[in-house]
């Protein structure tokens, strides 16, 4: 489904980042370009990418750094001669950088809550920003699609990453009527899946059953999703069959949205 585009994608050194990376060679693109602070999952990352056939671009950056997003992207570009998909994947939660008991809207540091808008948001949009004149010169079908979260739909705890979610969801509307008729923007919104983010969040808790629980307790599919789910899920928006999608705001959360419940 994506034959011949160039893709990158950000956050990519594990999760769903590597996941899409990899799902994105195994449909067929030919350049997937990774890029995430970390080195060495990024490299691991790569290796599995060429193992699907695809050549492999690794930039380091870090995603609170403009430059380092627009050295990211432009090398990028030159190395395809071109970039087809943006994957905004990349994201982070208060815990990453705090203790997680200083996460509450009381508690949590303001420079925390800053580094999460820095890495949720602003590079989201310094991406996009970075990347518009290569994609609206593509002639393969060239779109967008961003990270948000059920946390981005409605309300959890974790106010940083739950109002940088929410900005992602408007932010990918706005990109949509910007970018049109070029590029398409579309954005997928996770529930509880199994990523090492998650895996840490539910480590950081003082009752890991009551953590599990509350994490996908609200899923109609009794379970966490699992990150190749979501990998199908951004490479079918990233690709000519989602030609007529834009400005969607796609949950994949195991019915999460659909009622206000919690299982039994």
């Amino acid at each position: 489904m994506l034959e011949n585009k160039t893709v990158l994608v950000t956050g990519a050194a594990r999760g769903m980042g590597r996941e899409i990376a990899v799902e994105a060679a195994r449909q067929g693109s030919t350049h997937v370009a990774v890029t995430d602070i970390d080195k060495a999952g990024l490299d691991e990352t790569a290796d599995l990418v060429r193992a699907e056939g695809a050549d492999v671009h690794v930039a380091v950056a870090d995603l609170r750094r403009s430059e380092e997003i627009r050295t990211a992207v432009g090398s990028t570009v030159d190395w395809a001669a071109g970039l087809d998909v943006l994957v905004n994947n990349a994201g982070v939660m208060e815990h990453f950088f705090t203790d997680p008991q200083n996460v509450t809207l009381e508690d949590l540091p303001e420079d925390v809550w800053e580094t999460v808008f820095d890495i949720n948001v602003k590079a989201v949009w310094l991406a996009t920003k970075f990347a518009a004149p290569a994609l609206r010169a593509s002639t393969r079908g060239p779109s967008v699609v961003n990270a948000s979260s059920v946390a981005g739909l409605t309300g959890y705890r974790s106010p940083a990453y739950t109002a940088s979610k929410g900005a992602v969801v408007q932010l990918t509307r706005s990109m949509a009527i910007e970018l049109a008729p070029d590029v398409r923007v579309n954005c997928y919104c996770p529930g509880s899946i199994k990523t090492p983010m998650s895996d840490a969040h539910l480590a950081a808790g003082t009752d890991p059953v009551a953590t599990e629980r509350a994490m996908s307790g609200t899923h109609l599919i009794p379970r966490r999703g699992e990150v190749g789910e979501i990998a199908q899920v951004v490479c079918f928006l990233a690709s000519d069959a989602a030609s007529f999608l834009t400005g969607v705001i796609l949950p994949v959360d195991g019915g999460t949205t659909a009622w206000r419940g919690v299982r039994d």
